[in-house]
C-alpha cells in the first residue's frame, strides 16, 4: 500500500479492507455491487449502498483472490452479505477504470487550458519556471525527454538534482486522443492545482497496476517523476465499471 499523503491526517480516511491501513478516499479504491451482484470497480465512489475499498495493488489483489487468500471474506464483512460474485477480470477491470479516470482528469485539464502541449511551449514555460508537473508518452524520444528535463531544472533552479518528468505508460495516439490534441509526445502542467489534482488520479492508478506494466522509481506521478525505462506497452482498455 501507499504511503498516505503530508493532509491524510486531516481529510477523511477509509480503511483498506485487506491490509487494514488508512489512508483518504482519493488513494484508495472504491468497490461496490452491481444491481447483479458482481463486483465492479467505483473508483470515483459514487455508486450508492454499501462500498469496500482497497488500497493494494495488482499483484496484491490477485493474491488475496486466490483460493486461501482473504478478498471474499474481507468484501462479506464490508458488504454485510454473502450474496455476490467477484468476477475473474476484477483486476483488469479496476486497472481499466484507472487509466480511464486519469485519462478524463486529462481532458479535463486540458479544456480548463491548465497543460501545455509541444516542446518548444514546454521548454519555454520550464525556463520561465512556470512548470508544476512534467509527463511524457511512452514512446517519446530520450532526447526530447532530457531536453525539457534541464530546462525544468533551469526554471527551478535545481540544475545538478535528478529532477525530470515522468513517462507514462501512454503511447500519443491515446494521450492524443485525452486531450483532443493532436501529436501528443509532451505535457507540461502550468498550474499548481492541476498538476496536484492530475498526480492524484496518476499515482492511483500507476500503483494498482504496478511495476510490471509501470517501472516508476519511488517518487510519484504528483512529483513528475520519470521511470528509468517505460514499458510502453498499451494500456488497458476494458471499460466495465460503476
Amino acid at each position: 500500500m501507499r504511503h498516505p499523503r503530508n493532509d491524510s491526517v486531516t481529510a477523511p480516511t477509509r480503511t483498506c479492507i485487506l491490509g487494514r491501513e488508512q489512508a483518504t478516499r482519493g488513494e484508495l479504491i472504491r468497490l461496490a455491487l452491481a444491481p447483479d451482484g458482481q463486483v465492479l470497480p467505483d473508483v470515483r465512489a459514487k455508486a450508492p449502498g454499501r462500498g469496500a475499498w482497497i488500497g493494494v495493488n495488482r499483484a496484491e489483489l490477485i493474491a488475496s483472490a486466490g483460493p486461501k487468500g482473504k478478498l471474499r471474506g474481507a468484501l462479506a464483512r464490508a458488504f454485510k452479505t454473502n450474496d455476490f460474485t467477484i468476477p475473474d477480470d476484477l483486476p483488469d477491470l479496476i486497472a481499466a477504470a484507472l487509466e480511464r479516470n486519469a485519462l478524463d482528469r486529462l481532458g479535463l485539464e486540458s479544456r480548463a487550458g491548465t497543460l501545455l502541449t509541444g516542446a518548444e511551449r514546454i521548454e519555454a514555460a520550464a525556463r520561465e519556471g512556470k512548470l508544476h508537473a512534467l509527463y511524457h508518452a511512452a514512446d517519446a524520444g530520450a532526447d526530447g525527454r532530457g531536453r525539457l528535463a534541464q530546462a525544468w531544472r533551469v526554471g527551478t533552479d535545481r540544475e545538478g538534482s535528478d529532477l525530470k518528468g515522468l513517462a507514462l505508460p501512454l503511447n500519443r495516439p491515446i494521450l492524443s486522443m485525452a486531450l483532443g490534441r493532436e501529436n501528443v509526445v509532451h505535457i507540461g502542467v502550468t498550474d499548481r492545482l492541476a498538476a496536484g489534482r492530475l498526480g492524484d488520479a496518476l499515482d492511483r492508478w500507476l500503483h494498482f497496476i504496478g511495476p510490471e506494466l509501470n517501472s516508476m522509481p519511488c517518487e510519484t506521478a504528483s512529483q513528475g517523476a520519470s521511470p528509468p525505462g517505460p514499458s510502453g506497452q498499451p494500456a488497458v482498455t476494458t471499460r466495465r465499471g460503476i
